[in-house]
Parts: C-alpha cells; sequence; structure tokens
C-alpha cells in the first residue's frame, strides 16, 4: 500500500480506502452485487484491508447506508483508534438536522469520525448548505467542540465541489470518477483549489460494472494518476478487498477513447466522460441523462430507468424544442442532445415494452 497526504487536512491515507456500503444489510439496486454480512464476518472483511495497509475507512449515516456505520464502529473498536481514519457523511442540508446526524453518528460509531461530510450536495440544496446557520456551519461548530476533525463536502457536481474549495470552511471534497466517467478528473488536474483541498474519490468500478470489463488494477491504476489522495472502492468481502488491496498500483493511463472503443464492442454507449459542460437554459442534467443511459446499458438496467423516466419527464419536451441547443457548442465531444435525448426515451421505452 502506498500513502498520499489528503490535501489542507494534512491526513496521511492510504492511496486505496475502504467503502462500506457493500457491508449493510438490506437491499440497494445500485450495487454490483448484495452481500449483507453478519457484524462478524463484515469487521474480518474490514480487518483484512486494515491488515493490508488501509487506514481510510468510509461509510454513512444509517438512513443511507444502514448498519454499515455499526459494522464500522465494531471494527474501529478492535484496532488501535489511532491507525485508522473514519469518514462518515449524511445526506442534511440544515444545520440542526446536520448536527442531530453528526451526534447520532458518533453514537453509532462509538467513536469520533475523522472526517464528516455533507453528502450529496447539489444546486437543489446548495445554498441551503453553505449558508448562514446552514450544514456546513453545523459541521464547523461540531469541529470546534472536537466531535469531528474535519468538514467535507461530498457531490458528483463540478460546480458545487469548485464552490465547496472556495469556500475555507470545508477541509476535503470527495467526489466520483472513473477511468469512463473521468471528465471531472481531467478538469480537477488543472484547477489548484480543488487539488490543495484534498479530493477523496468514489465510483472508481462504477458500482461494480467496469469489473465485467477491466480488473481492478486497471480500474484503480488508471485513477491513480490524478491528483486525487485516496481512491475509494467498495469491499464487502475478504476476496474484493484482496483485489483492490494486496498489491502496490502504479498510475497507469488508459485513454478515454480507448476505454471507450473498447466498451463499445460490447454495449451501445453514449460517448460522454460526464465533464458537465454541456449548458442547458434551463439547467438541465443532460449529463445525468447520459449517465443514467449508459448504466442501464452496463447493466444496472432497472435502477437507470427509474432515474431516466424521472429526468426525461422534465427535459424530453424542452430538448425538442430548443431552438439552438447550446449544450452541443458547449460540449467538448459535440455530442448532438437533443437527437441524443429522443433516441434514449425510445430505448427506455422500447425497453419497458419487453
Amino acid at each position: 500500500m502506498r500513502y498520499r497526504t489528503l490535501g489542507a487536512a494534512g491526513l496521511t491515507v492510504s492511496e486505496i480506502g475502504f467503502g462500506t456500503i457493500p457491508l449493510l444489510a438490506g437491499d440497494a439496486p445500485v450495487l454490483p452485487a448484495y452481500r449483507s454480512p453478519d457484524p462478524e464476518t463484515a469487521v474480518s472483511s474490514m480487518r483484512s484491508a486494515y491488515d493490508m495497509g488501509c487506514n481510510l475507512f468510509d461509510t454513512a449515516a444509517y438512513d443511507e447506508y444502514g448498519d454499515a456505520e455499526y459494522k464500522l464502529g465494531l471494527f474501529a473498536a478492535s484496532v488501535p483508534r489511532e491507525t485508522i481514519i473514519l469518514s462518515d457523511k449524511a445526506r442534511k442540508y440544515t444545520g440542526s438536522e446536520m448536527r442531530n446526524a453528526v451526534l447520532t453518528s458518533c453514537d453509532r460509531l462509538g467513536a469520533r469520525p475523522d472526517i464528516y461530510f455533507v453528502h450529496q450536495v447539489d444546486e437543489r440544496n446548495a445554498d441551503v448548505v453553505f449558508s448562514e446557520g446552514g450544514a456546513l456551519d453545523a459541521l464547523c461548530e461540531l469541529k470546534r467542540e472536537g466531535l469531528i476533525r474535519f468538514t467535507g463536502v461530498a457531490s458528483h457536481y463540478y460546480a458545487t465541489l469548485e464552490r465547496a474549495a472556495l469556500d475555507p470552511r470545508v477541509d476535503v471534497l470527495q467526489m466520483s470518477g472513473n477511468i469512463l466517467e473521468r471528465g471531472m478528473l481531467e478538469r480537477m488536474k488543472d484547477n489548484r483549489a480543488l487539488v490543495e483541498k484534498g479530493v477523496i474519490l468514489n465510483k472508481v468500478y462504477a458500482a461494480g460494472l467496469l469489473l465485467q470489463d477491466y480488473t481492478p488494477a486497471e480500474l484503480i491504476g488508471g485513477i491513480l494518476r490524478y491528483p486525487i489522495s485516496s481512491a475509494l472502492i467498495g469491499v464487502g468481502t475478504f476476496d474484493e478487498a484482496k483485489a483492490a488491496m494486496r498489491q502496490e498500483y502504479l498510475p497507469n493511463e488508459i485513454p478515454f477513447e480507448d476505454v471507450f472503443r473498447y466498451l463499445s464492442r460490447n454495449y451501445d454507449l453514449v460517448k460522454c466522460d460526464r465533464c458537465q459542460r454541456c449548458v442547458c437554459r434551463r439547467r438541465h442534467e443532460l449529463h445525468s441523462v447520459v449517465r443514467y443511459f449508459n448504466y442501464m446499458k452496463l447493466g444496472k438496467a432497472e435502477w437507470a430507468k427509474r432515474h431516466l423516466r424521472m429526468y426525461l419527464s422534465k427535459i424530453q419536451k424542452y430538448c425538442a424544442a430548443c431552438p439552438d441547443a447550446p449544450c452541443v457548442s458547449s460540449c467538448p465531444q459535440n455530442l448532438p442532445f437533443p437527437e441524443i435525448v429522443e433516441l434514449i426515451a425510445q430505448s427506455v421505452e422500447n425497453d419497458s415494452e419487453r
């Protein structure tokens, strides 16, 4: 295992972190396979990663990750506390909600989280999160009280991450990316504020979908060339921990063109790296529509279709009537989004009729 510094927080973190979502008991459709291990098995999986040098363990509050937080707490109690870094998060946006979430997390973990993130921050909730008395202020107050060590913002949106990077109240960022969805990573390379803040990366396996065509070494090495601090891998078993952490993965470059060409042999994908440069006058998330379509084609059909129906109901008629499609001229791939949206809508409809 190799280690990097987590930005301004100054923490030394393992290049590969342990994502605990596969440890929870229940059902999460986005996962590649559901494990639901008992507490003893879950702790054993985390211990195997720890023995291979992993020191960063990431989870989320109960309403998102179920009992994963509790299981992580059991593991944390079994090793010297100073040898691990606990990262937690909650999808709470007001100050009072976030404060209650952190206090509950501390009880479930039986420990103080090192980093606590406001989770899934986007344009719909960002103004509340960043406002006076919002979730970020609450995290800062909890930091002063010694209940957490560092504050964080986790988001799938580049504009939100930029905003967080420029906010002195934010210590750490968490974002998503992989060798297919690398657009934000490419933009981050030239953004000094993001790099200096320190970035933990999730979705390295694309919910496990890229493991159908690439090895863990290719997927992990392909993103370690970017200036991130740690790559979170969702792990639910000893074998998954071993596959992700048993060796030292050196950075390697797999060009986006090669990845898309390789995947296109078996999947009918849209050539989008989710850079999020596409501009819509109505601020519709065209990149998200394409992302869910690609996930549908890669194998997460029912989960992706539910999201697609929601997005398509909002944007389809507007895309068809858009007079000059500024999204096309702002896209590095010059993707014809109005036509793509229609094709995606037809694909979803045809798939539902089968």
